[in-house]
């Protein structure tokens, strides 16, 4: 019996040993894998990192582009405004201009017509005068 039992405990201690083994086992693979896992996650972070510092460097130049072309716009925007109030003022003075020309030839005309309507008002009065005076004259006669 002794033999029998020598063997149930040596393939007892077998079992025990191969057990211990294979969680030993297990626990190498568990650890490789989260080294595994922790390189790729790594690799992974360097290159978004990379990639995100492309796109903001591409953005900046496509940002300083955009704001260089839009003072290019805005800059030929505020020379034509230039030129076309340079053209509307100069246009608007020769308006004036010939408005007062025409405002002075009209007052002038105004002023000639009213001296001789003047003239003959007053050539009418005196004549009336004259002709009342006259009567006034007869009358008291």
């Amino acid at each position: 019996m002794k033999t029998k039992f020598s063997l149930l405990m040596l393939i007892a201690a077998a079992l025990l040993a191969l057990t211990a083994f294979s969680y030993g086992q297990v626990g190498t693979d568990v650890k490789k894998a989260g080294e595994d896992t922790g390189k790729a996650t790594d690799t992974a972070a360097k290159k978004t990192a990379h990639a995100t510092k492309k796109a903001a460097v591409k953005t900046g130049d496509a940002t300083e582009t955009a704001a260089k072309d839009t003072g290019k716009g805005t800059e030929k925007v505020a020379k034509k405004t230039a030129k076309g109030t340079k053209k509307v003022a100069k246009k608007t003075g020769e308006g004036t201009e010939k408005a007062a020309d025409k405002t002075g030839d009209a007052t002038k005309t105004a002023a000639k017509d009213t001296g001789k309507g003047v003239k003959k008002g007053t050539k009418a009065v005196g004549h009336g005068v004259k002709k009342g005076a006259k009567k006034t004259e007869d009358a008291v006669k």
